[in-house]
């Protein structure tokens, strides 16, 4: 496998009222492309944290983070937080799908334009070259393959939690992204309609070669990913 993201010495601290707190305390890892990755621990041990970092959300106190996405800067790679907010914006929207507990859905609008959304985005930005009508065929098809075709013209209060939790992933990869960061994309869900989502991602990654890393507390569904890394106090262990 290719290598996709490189870590090195990552650490993120928060400083409060009554001092520093560390959260993420040296963190070397890598991922590579097309690979399933959970990520397991305790709450409150950085899980979430390190997620934020990965996806460009929060930027890291100190260390790299090192996206080999760029066919021409394959090899040395792509520090996103070298850029600009507005460059970093157009990387974040095009390189990295996001998966949430909650699923975040514009309650306004409808299922397909929620999918559209990161489309309509890039557009005003400049940085996607689709038109409106590609975008929303784009959309269109993910609705279908998720089995939400029927739905797509519903608004978030009309559909199930599981159905609202597709949508989100539909519009995670609307923009083929290189990597999808799911944080307990199966937490507010029961059961049975968890495993149907997991089951979807592995779907989606054997199919697309999309990355997928997902933090999660569920270790029957971290025990089907390729591999798990756990977080222990700051610090990620296994290979």
């Amino acid at each position: 496998m290719r290598e996709l993201i490189r870590i090195e010495g990552l650490e993120k601290s928060f400083y409060m009222p009554a001092g520093e707190l560390k959260v993420l305390k040296g963190i070397d890892a890598v991922f590579n492309e097309g690979e399933v990755v959970s990520i397991v621990g305790a709450s409150g041990a950085g899980k979430s944290t390190f997620l934020h970092v990965l996806g460009t959300l929060d930027k890291p106190t100190s260390g790299k983070v090192t996206y080999k996405v760029s066919s021409q800067k394959a090899e040395e790679g792509i520090n996103p937080f070298s850029f600009s907010n507005g460059e970093l914006a157009v990387f974040r929207n095009k390189v990295i799908g996001f998966i949430f507990q909650f699923h975040y859905l514009l309650p306004e609008f409808s299922a397909i334009e929620n999918v559209m959304m990161p489309g309509l985005i890039s557009r005003s930005q400049k940085s996607e070259v689709r038109s409106q009508k590609e975008l929303y065929e784009k959309a269109e098809k993910l609705l279908e393959d998720l089995g939400l075709y029927a739905r797509k013209d519903h608004k978030p209060g009309e559909l199930s939690g599981g159905e609202q939790q597709r949508v989100a992933v539909a519009r995670a990869l609307l923009l083929e992204p290189k990597v999808v960061l799911a944080d307990e994309p199966t937490g507010n869900l029961d059961t049975k309609t968890g495993e149907e989502l997991f089951k979807l991602l592995m779907d989606i990654n054997q199919k697309s070669g999309v990355t997928f890393i997902i933090v999660t507390h569920n270790e029957s569904l971290s025990k089907r990913c390729h591999r798990t890394l756990e977080m222990v106090d700051g610090r990620l262990h296994g290979k």
